[in-house]
């Protein structure tokens, strides 16, 4: 499933439009990215877990030469899917 799949799918069974479907995707999409850019958690009961988690400076290994590269540490969103999504899959 694709965004424009679940727009349909949402504006399907929402009763809504599909503009007004996007438009409400859209604002979630970036109501997510600006809470983990702030640091904070995102939690919905049941689906799961948005967060940030940071990943510390290492050595890597360069796959074509052997040599040693330094990765730079970083910060990178999860997921955690909560309990009901996982059993609604199972």
């Amino acid at each position: 499933m694709n965004k424009g799949d679940l727009v349909n799918k949402m504006a399907q069974a929402a009763g809504i439009t599909k503009n007004a479907a996007d438009s409400a995707l859209n604002a979630f999409m970036e109501s997510v990215a600006e809470a983990l850019k702030s640091g904070d958690k995102v939690t919905l009961v049941g689906f799961g877990t948005f967060y940030v988690s940071e990943r510390k400076a290492r050595t890597g290994r360069n796959p074509r030469t052997g040599k040693p590269i330094e990765i730079a540490a970083k910060k990178t969103p999860k997921f955690k899917p909560g309990t009901k999504l996982v059993e609604s899959v199972s």
